[in-house]
């Protein structure tokens, strides 16, 4: 896992990355996060979790995508489904479910160049260690790519 500092959506406009992939939760939101962000800049990206069935408890570990064409630039967003919902005390991320969207995404999208952010350690409270050896088993041999936000 190599780890930069900086605006992923920003990196991923400018070329930066194949793929993005970033935590959603099951009930279709977006309200918050990077998943706002991605909301806001990538509908396709929303639309693509509308069409998943609300509050389904199956889509943990599972993910959407849309595929955009932004500046020249194909970029593919992976709602990857990590916590069944967005409210409530403690930790909100599933780890299993991380596991899952992670090798989703190798499976899919092995060989291209793959950015995150700390899915799943902020605001659904998980442990980054954990995730992030979870992250790195199963993005092994992969290009992937943490981006800890820095407002540029």
């Amino acid at each position: 896992m190599t780890t930069i500092r900086g605006d992923l959506i920003k990196l991923a406009l400018n070329g930066k990355f194949d793929v993005i992939v970033h935590g959603c939760n099951c009930q279709c939101t977006m309200g918050a996060g990077i998943a706002k962000s991605i909301k806001l800049i990538f509908p396709e990206a929303y639309e693509a979790d509308l069409i998943t069935t609300k509050g389904d408890r199956e889509k943990l570990g599972t993910i959407s995508t849309a595929t955009v064409e932004r500046n020249g630039h194909s970029i593919t967003i992976v709602n990857g489904y990590t916590q069944f919902n967005w409210r409530g005390s403690g930790v909100l991320v599933d780890y299993e479910a991380i596991r899952n969207v992670m090798a989703a995404v190798k499976l899919k999208y092995s060989g291209k160049r793959i950015g995150y952010p700390k899915i799943g350690a902020g605001l659904a409270r998980g442990d980054w260690e954990l995730i992030a050896s979870i992250i790195r088993d199963e993005l092994l041999g992969e290009n992937h790519v943490l981006v800890e936000y820095e407002r540029s």
